[in-house]
């Protein structure tokens, strides 16, 4: 399979070798014909801006003196950032177009297309997190001085903010719109903030791992960033997250094999149903289990496939609830790996189940636990 390293030009180099990554990958060509807003993009169809964003983004002096890593981060986030533009294009009433959440489904559908093509796991996951926050540096600084803040310290948890505005910068060039101005100004005022909160090129560095994670909470939105918070957790719970057949229960068993698990699939066995079926029965009865841990403040492993943000995220507010500490070990296999393992084991899902997973698939990240465990198999 073609890489996206293959085609990106050397330091100084400003051809683009359009063609070819258009004859190689399918998802670029299903840009073609995808219409725009045109007051937005007066340009034309979404294949159009790509090629013009990738133009804009070799002629920045910022993109060309960057780390050959760094570059190769922001080639390619560039080049997916409107990848889910097609799946998301709505024609409203009035004519006006629109794609919303493209940016979100352009990561997970980004993460898909790159995890097939083999990547480096830790370079994938800096590209997915540019493409979900890509709009970010347009209109940020527009947004509430507080949610602002936040959202920069978020990003920097999961990107890096100085390459999230040259990428930003790529885009307000390539395009044709009202008011370029406002965008770039925008852009260049987000640099700015970042500066200020000492986040555009590294990590904002909390106190603790429990003031992290009281910063991000929903109800927590006065919390002070720098400012230590006690850490009154009771317990802790190991979250599992992974596609199935990643082998998430294989690392348990090896890694905890005496700590008490809540599964939906050991549940499924017991009321015996497969993936699918009667899943509100299984929902309900994985909470009653994680609840009695819980409320005994015993540690406990959640065990499921838990792919999704919002999916993660109401599991989590539950055990948080309780004065959970939650740890997040996320497990990945290679494709093929994956699809062995899965047609291997009990309890096997359908391939076309998968598919489906593939496409709500998004990694955990800093903001949404204690830590993180990535482990890649």
């Amino acid at each position: 399979m073609t890489a996206l390293s293959d085609y990106m030009p050397a330091p100084g180099d400003t051809a683009l070798e359009w063609q070819g990554m258009l004859a190689d990958f399918p998802w670029l060509q299903a840009l073609a014909d995808c219409p725009h807003d045109p007051i937005h993009h007066a340009e034309g169809d979404v294949l159009v801006h790509t090629r013009m964003v990738m133009e804009a983004l070799l002629a920045l002096d910022g993109y060309q003196a960057l780390p050959a890593e760094d570059r190769a981060c922001v080639f390619a986030a560039a080049l997916l950032h409107d990848v889910a533009k097609p799946a998301t294009t709505r024609v409203n009433a009035d004519g006006r177009v629109s794609q919303p959440g493209h940016s979100r489904k352009g990561a997970i559908m980004a993460r898909a297309i790159l995890w097939r093509m083999g990547l480096d796991f830790a370079l994938r996951e800096r590209i997915c997190a540019l493409i979900a926050w890509h709009q970010i540096p347009l209109f940020l600084i527009e947004k509430n001085p507080v949610e602002a803040r936040r959202r920069a310290i978020a990003i920097s948890l999961t990107g890096r903010n100085d390459l999230l505005a040259l990428l930003a910068e790529a885009d307000a060039r390539g395009r044709i719109c009202a008011d370029p101005g406002r965008l770039l100004g925008n852009i260049a005022l987000f640099r700015t903030l970042c500066d200020d909160e000492g986040v555009l090129a590294r990590p904002f560095v909390f106190p603790s791992d429990h003031t992290r994670i009281r910063f991000f909470e929903h109800d927590t939105a006065g919390i002070a960033p720098d400012h230590p918070q006690h850490d009154d957790t009771r317990l802790t719970v190991h979250l599992l997250s992974g596609l199935p057949g990643a082998g998430k229960t294989s690392w348990l068993a090896r890694h905890h094999p005496g700590l008490p698990v809540v599964g939906l699939d050991e549940i499924r066995r017991d009321f015996g149903v497969d993936h699918g079926e009667a899943e509100g029965r299984v929902v309900q009865e994985a909470k009653a289990r994680a609840k009695a841990h819980l409320r005994a403040g015993t540690d406990f492993a959640w065990s499921g496939t838990n792919i999704g943000t919002r999916s993660r995220s109401q599991w989590i507010s539950l055990f948080r609830s309780y004065g959970a500490r939650v740890r997040i070990v996320y497990v990945e296999s290679a494709p093929a790996t994956l699809l062995r393992q899965n047609r291997a084991r009990a309890g096997r899902v359908p391939d076309a189940v998968i598919d489906r997973m593939i496409s709500r698939w998004e990694v955990p990240d800093a903001t949404e636990a204690h830590s993180i465990h990535p482990v890649l198999r």
